[in-house]
C-alpha cells in the first residue's frame, strides 16, 4: 500500500529544502564555508522556535520555518550562519563554571559581531543602536570573543542584559553539551565528545581557507583576531580532574570469555576439582577513595565554591565512576577542621546539595586538613587515598612536608607562586577551565 505522505512529514521535506537553498545561498558569499555549511544532520522539530544543535544535527521548526522563509530569508540565512559559528568556535562545550545565561548571551554577541562585520549580500541588515553601541564597546575594549565579552557584560545591570539577550537572541542553546543517549561507536567516546572533535577539525579548515584568501576587510580582522578556538582545544577542569584521580584496577569474571561446559563437566566428573579456571578476569576502573577540601575562609566565595562542587561531584556521577566501594571525604575548613561530609553513593550527593551551606570563615591554615586526613590514615577510615583537592584563594599557611599521596591546590584567582610548597600540583581554574597548571615537583 502506498505510504501517503502527512502534512507534517511534507513541511519537514519542504523544509530541508529550504535549508539546503539556504546554505547554497551562503556558500557563494563564504565559499571557506563550504564545507562546515553542510556538516550538520538537519531535522524536522516543531516543538521549536528556532534552531538548536548538539553539534551533530541542525533542528528546525519545520512550520514555522517555511513561514519565515515566505517573508524574510534573510533571517533564516543569518541563523543558520548564526549556528555553525556557535560551533566553529565551540560555544558549546566551552562553558565551564560561567553563568549560563551570561555565557549564552555573550555567545550570541559574538558570532552575531562576525555576521554583522562580513558585510555579505547575504547576511546584510541595518544595524540597531543597541548593537551599535555594543560593537562600539567591543572595539574600544578590544573584546570579541565569547569569554572576552562574558567579562564585559558583567558590567552591565541585569534590565540591561535582558534588553540585550532579546536583541541577539536567535537560536535555542537548550542541548549546549548534552551528551546523547545512544551507545557510542567503540574506542570514539560519547557523541558530545565525538562533535567537539569533529568542528575542531572543520575549525582549521575554515582557517586554513580563510588565511588563503586576500580579504582584508572587517571580516579578515574578526577572525584573526577572534581565532577559531574550537582548533586549540582548552584542558578542562573534568579533564584534569580524570587524570588526577587514582583509578584503581576491579577483577571480576570476564563473562564474554568464561565457558560454563568446561566449568560444569569439571565440577560433574571430579566433584569439587576445577577442570579449568575461569578465564579471569576483566578489569574495571573506578574511583576508590578521595577527598575534596573546601577553603570556606572569609576571603573565599560562596557562589564559586558550589560552582566547584558542582563540576566536580558531577564528574564522580557518571555511570561507572564509582569504585565498588567508593568513599568520598568532602571537608569544609579554614583553620580547622569543620565539616566531614562522607559520600558513598549517587544519593549522598543529591543530599548534599539539598543541604549544603558554607561553615567557617575564618583564616586559612592548610595544614589541619592534611593532619586530618593521617588521623583518617591512621584509624583505617581511609586505607587507599587517590588523591587530595584542595579549593581555595591560596591565602594562607601549607604544610611543608609532602605527603604520601597527590594533592592538588586549586585556585580562582592569582596566588602568590613562591609560597606553595614545590611538591603540590597547582591549578589555577578560568571561567572557562582550566590554564596555568603546574605539577608537582615530587620532593619535600
Amino acid at each position: 500500500m502506498e505510504h501517503i505522505q502527512t502534512q507534517t512529514e511534507w513541511e519537514e521535506e519542504m523544509g530541508k529544502k529550504v535549508l539546503a537553498y539556504i546554505r547554497d545561498e551562503l556558500c557563494m558569499d563564504f565559499p571557506f564555508f563550504d564545507v562546515a555549511l553542510r556538516a550538520f544532520e538537519p531535522v524536522g522539530k516543531d516543538s521549536l522556535r528556532a534552531f538548536a544543535t548538539e553539534g551533530i544535527h541542525l533542528y528546525f521548526p519545520a512550520a514555522h520555518y517555511l513561514k519565515v522563509f515566505e517573508e524574510n530569508d534573510l533571517f533564516l540565512k543569518r541563523a543558520y550562519l548564526h549556528v555553525l559559528l556557535h560551533c566553529l568556535y565551540a560555544h558549546l562545550w566551552t562553558k565551564g563554571m560561567r553563568d549560563q545565561n551570561r555565557w549564552n548571551l555573550a555567545c550570541d554577541i559574538a558570532v552575531e559581531y562576525l555576521i554583522d562585520g562580513f558585510d555579505r549580500p547575504s547576511t546584510r541588515r541595518l544595524l540597531s543602536w543597541s548593537r551599535t553601541s555594543v560593537y562600539d564597546r567591543m572595539r574600544q575594549e578590544k573584546m570579541i570573543s565569547a569569554p572576552q565579552i562574558y567579562d564585559l557584560l558583567e558590567e552591565y545591570s541585569p534590565d540591561q542584559r535582558m534588553a540585550l539577550a532579546q536583541e541577539f537572541y536567535t537560536d535555542d542553546h537548550g542541548l549546549w553539551g548534552e551528551k546523547q543517549q545512544q551507545a557510542p561507536m567503540p574506542g570514539r567516546g560519547n557523541s558530545s565528545d565525538q562533535a567537539q572533535k569533529k568542528w575542531q577539525k572543520l575549525a582549521r579548515q575554515v582557517q586554513f581557507k580563510r588565511e588563503k584568501s586576500d580579504k582584508t576587510d572587517e571580516e579578515a580582522y574578526a577572525l584573526s583576531q577572534a581565532r577559531i578556538e574550537a582548533g586549540k582545544r582548552r584542558r578542562t577542569y573534568r579533564d584534569f580532574l580524570i587524570r588526577f584521580a587514582t583509578y584503581h584496577e576491579q577483577l571480576r569474571v570476564n563473562e564474554d570469555e568464561f565457558d560454563l561446559n568446561y566449568y560444569t563437566y569439571g565440577l560433574r566428573e571430579y566433584g569439587n576439582l576445577l577442570l579449568i579456571e575461569p578465564l579471569e578476569t576483566r578489569e574495571e576502573k573506578r574511583i576508590q577513595e578521595f577527598v575534596i577540601a573546601v577553603d570556606t575562609s572569609y576571603s573565599t566565595n560562596g557562589e564559586l565554591v558550589e560552582q566547584f562542587l558542582k563540576e566536580t561531584l558531577g564528574v564522580l556521577l557518571e555511570k561507572n565512576a564509582f569504585f565498588t566501594t567508593a568513599k568520598i571525604h568532602l571537608l569544609q575548613c579554614d583553620d580547622q577542621i569543620q565539616e566531614d561530609l562522607v559520600i558513598t553513593q549517587a544519593t549522598d550527593i543529591e543530599a548534599v546539595f539539598r543541604r549544603f551551606e558554607i561553615k567557617g570563615g575564618g583564616n586559612t591554615d592548610f595544614r589541619p586538613v592534611f593532619s586530618y586526613v593521617e588521623e583518617l590514615k591512621r584509624a583505617g577510615a581511609v586505607q587507599s587515598l587517590g588523591g587530595l583537592l584542595y579549593f581555595t584563594d591560596g591565602n594562607g599557611i601549607y604544610p611543608q612536608k609532602r605527603p604520601d599521596y597527590k594533592c592538588a591546590f586549586l585556585y580562582m584567582d592569582d596566588y602568590e607562586e613562591e609560597k606553595v610548597p614545590a611538591w603540590a600540583i597547582r591549578l589555577k581554574l578560568g571561567k572557562e577551565g582550566c590554564h596555568e597548571y603546574r605539577a608537582g615537583e615530587g620532593r619535600d
